[in-house]
This record gives C-alpha cells, structure tokens and sequence, in this order.
C-alpha cells in the first residue's frame, strides 16, 4: 500500500512537471513546502537536486533540437565550481537558518523576477558565465534559484522551446554538481535519492504533457500564477520555522 503522503507528493510532482514545463521554472517551488514540511529544511534541499536533476533531463529531451549549447555551456562553466562552494556552505549553517533562508528567498524572488525583466541589456556568453557563478552559488544553498534564471535566458534572445531546452541543459550541470557533493558530504543517502527518483519520475511525466500547452496560453498568466505560488510556499516555510 501506498503512504498518503508519497500518492500526494508524486501528484504535486506531476502537476508541477507540466507547469514548469511550460514556463521554465517553478517545479521546486511547488515541491519544497510539502518536502520542507515531511523531511525538514535540510533533507529537501538535497531531495530536490535529484528532483531538478531529472526535471531538466526531462526538457532537454523534449526540446533538444531547438537547444543552443554554446549558450548553455557558457553557464554551466560559471555555474558549476559556484555550486560546489555554495554547497560547503549549506552544511555548515543550522537547519532552522536554512529554513528561514528558504522561506525568506522564495518571497524576495518575486520583486528579483519583475526587476531583471524590467532590464532590457542583451546577454552573451562571457556575461552568461558570470550569472551563472552568481546563481550557481546560491543554487548550491536553496532548493531553487529558477526565477532568477530565467530572465538572463530570456535575455539571450531565446524565446519558447528554445528558452525551455537551453535553460534546462545550463540547469541540469548545476543539479548534477549538487547531487554528486551533497552525496560527498554524507548530507543525501540512499533514501533520499530514492524519494527524489520517485518525485522526479513523477515531474517528468507532467513535463511530457507541457509540451501540448507550451503555446496555448499567455505567459503572463503563468507568471501571476507563479508569483502567487512562490509568495504562498515562501509564507509557508517560514510559518514553519517561526510560527
């Protein structure tokens, strides 16, 4: 028999698969107040490298003609040693820190968001890299840094399956990176991985179904969505861990 909450967390998975398929970002944030609130601060942040691991796997593989590579490799360069670091960082700091940090980020990523769309500078491989080793870093210590992303990419000039795939390859070396160190570190076990294959499986079949609506709706609409859900999550883990 399945446990309620894993049938609840692999729906959630699902229902997040298809909108982060759509807009890019936004499958972690749907996840980590129902994993922060099961597994604590500290276990999610790992469960969810693995999760994004194979969410991003996924968007290569249904975009992969439409990806640029220089692009993505650009990033991944900048991304992946700031990975490492922010990383070692995240297992020294106390996991009620680590909560409120989590909670704390998700609400400050909706004022972010709406000020790098409000830049209109054009983004190149060498600038590519330097975001990446800022946004490496911070990945390396909250469960996701998507939001934050998204509009360098878009700033790059890509534009739907393109946006989709090329952001997914950059992210997918910065998940991988985090896997492999929490892994190092003794922070994620085999349980761990086993519950993020689970959730990630789960996000990849809703990926699979976002393809169909990619072009049906307004990005706009998504983006409200997903500000409403980042403020939500946000509020939520930091009731959590103050209330």
């Amino acid at each position: 028999m399945i446990e309620p909450f894993i049938a609840v967390i692999g729906a959630l998975g699902v229902a997040a698969g298809l909108l982060g398929g759509v807009i890019g970002f936004g499958t972690t944030i749907i996840l980590t107040p129902a994993l922060v609130y099961h597994y604590g601060a500290l276990q999610t942040v790992p469960i969810v490298a693995v999760v994004a691991t194979v969410a991003n796997a996924s968007r290569i593989a249904i975009w992969w003609r439409e990806i640029d590579w220089r692009l993505a490799g650009a990033y991944s360069a900048g991304a992946v040693p700031a990975v490492v670091l922010g990383a070692h960082t995240l297992v020294h700091l106390p996991e009620r820190w680590v909560g409120i940090a989590l909670g704390a980020f998700l609400l400050a990523l909706v004022p972010i968001r709406r000020w790098l769309r409000t830049r209109s500078w054009r983004m190149h491989g060498w600038q590519m890299t330097l975001a990446g080793a800022g946004i490496g870093y911070l990945t390396g210590i909250v469960a996701t840094t998507g939001p934050i992303s998204t509009p360098f990419f878009l700033s790059a000039g890509l534009l739907k399956g393109a946006f989709l795939g090329t952001e997914a390859a950059g992210s997918l070396a910065i998940f991988i990176t985090k896997a492999l160190v929490f892994s190092r570190l003794g922070v994620i076990d085999a349980a761990a991985v086993a519950q993020g294959l689970w959730i990630g499986a789960c996000v990849f079949a809703g990926s699979l179904l976002s393809r169909r609506v990619v072009l049906a709706l307004p990005e706009t609409v998504f983006l409200r969505l997903m500000e409403a859900v980042m403020l939500v999550s946000g509020l939520s883990i930091l009731w959590m861990y103050l209330g």
